[in-house]
């Protein structure tokens, strides 16, 4: 009797380690973003999903539109047995009780998209963030405007920059500083580059900030509208489009591509030319790939990667391009 028990308890740790050795080869891991009926967060959650088929783990997806929900999200990851996370946070400043939760149950957090603030309202850096890399992206935006310039025969000596800025949000200073700075280093005129700030990051905020530059400047008979995302361009074509400007004469080049889409697919081609569209599944897949790494093999991922892919679409090839990224 007594080998016989000995002998079962031996079956059942072994059954007890064969449970554990699976549970560790195929971690749990959560994928945290909040607006789920964006196609931006619908395509990261597609490729984290794919990532998991790849590399045998189990994604987690949770939409955290606000605080509450996003501290509860925490709670049900850790009692589903989950490592760690990814989350692309509804507000930055959530970020000091995201990371006191998350620390409480010792799980790994890497940020996409938004970076956290802490009380001060400075980066915390110390979390491992993937993110677009702003400065470049800004830079390629300016670098595209004046290519189009170009193209069209447009004189330096009669064309401005409307350069839409919210300078006070790390991210929008970087895209439209890259921008400006791309465009004097191929030879526009700084004294024509024309700054306005916005207060918001919409378009109702950018086509209030663009009617104010207009009527400052009307020597101005073609301008090269930059913004922060789509919106902000769209804000200040239609500003333009207010003030009696033709699309021939208005070059708009947003950044997000799936806020240019209604845009892009109008009849009569409009002063937004095109828009640069980063890469939302490759935010998905190395984000929580770099997570599983580190939640089984202790691979710390760097505190900043920056994602360069981006592709400028126009009415001519933003339906492939799209496609191809499964955002149509």
């Amino acid at each position: 009797m007594h080998k016989f028990t000995k002998a079962l308890a031996a079956v059942g740790l072994a059954a007890v380690m064969s449970h554990s050795a699976m549970a560790a080869d195929n971690p749990k891991l959560g994928f945290l973003v909040k607006q789920p009926e964006e196609p931006w967060f619908q395509t990261e959650w597609r490729f984290a999903d794919k990532a998991g088929k790849d590399l045998n783990f189990e994604v987690i997806k949770i939409a955290v539109p606000d605080g509450e929900k996003t501290l509860n999200a925490i709670d049900s990851l850790a009692a589903n047995g989950a490592k760690g996370f990814v989350i692309c946070t509804p507000d930055p400043r959530l970020g000091p009780a995201i990371m006191a939760k998350a620390r409480s149950y010792d799980m790994k957090v890497i940020q996409v998209d938004d970076q956290f603030v802490n009380a001060k309202g400075k980066p915390m850096e110390e979390v491992p963030l993937v993110m677009m890399a702003a400065t470049k992206i800004g830079e390629r935006q300016g670098q595209e405007l004046y290519k189009e310039m170009q193209k069209r025969g447009w004189k330096a000596a009669d064309t401005g920059v409307m350069a839409i800025t919210a300078d006070e949000l790390d991210t929008a200073r970087r895209r439209t500083s890259g921008s400006m700075d791309a465009l004097k280093a191929a030879g526009f005129p700084e004294k024509q580059i024309y700054k306005v700030p916005t207060k918001s990051n919409d378009i109702p905020g950018a086509l209030d900030a663009g009617n104010s530059l207009l009527v400052q400047h009307p020597e101005v008979k073609n301008w090269l509208i930059i913004g922060m995302n789509d919106n902000t361009v769209l804000g200040g074509v239609r500003a333009t489009e207010g003030q009696g400007f033709k699309a021939a004469n208005v070059i708009g080049i947003g950044i997000n591509g799936v806020d240019a889409v209604n845009e892009l697919s109008k009849s009569s081609q409009t002063g937004f030319y095109g828009s640069l569209l980063p890469s939302p599944d490759i935010h998905g897949y190395k984000s929580i790939q770099m997570l599983n790494e580190w939640v089984t093999k202790g691979v710390e991922p760097p505190k900043f990667t920056e994602v360069t892919d981006v592709v400028l679409i126009t009415r001519d090839n933003f339906k492939e391009e799209l496609k191809k990224k499964g955002l149509m």
